[in-house]
């Protein structure tokens, strides 16, 4: 085995060990603009722009992927959008 080959080995097993989950906020009819982008603010580090851009995607699409990270960094997040009244989850 090359040099060449071990490395790209080992980088390919290090790629497939840190998969990255992504937290989904979905459309709904009882949540206001304004609620949804102050709680991506809080929870998820959003700036204000970035919420409100999230928040129209929501809307328009139905849902919308705002947060990508390892698991136990989503999980808590995640359980505070829903302690918000808003439904998410993490696929």
């Amino acid at each position: 085995m090359s040099v060449q080959e071990e490395v790209l080995e080992k980088v390919l097993t290090v790629e497939k060990t840190n998969k990255e989950y992504e937290i989904i906020v979905y459309n709904d009819d009882y949540n206001t603009f304004d609620h949804v982008i102050d709680t991506l603010i809080s929870t998820c580090d959003h700036n204000p722009i970035q919420a409100e851009q999230c928040t129209l995607l929501i809307h328009y699409t139905g849902k919308c992927a705002v947060k990508t990270g390892e698991m136990n960094d989503l999980k808590p997040r995640c359980s505070k959008i829903l302690d918000a009244g808003i439904t998410a989850e993490i696929l």
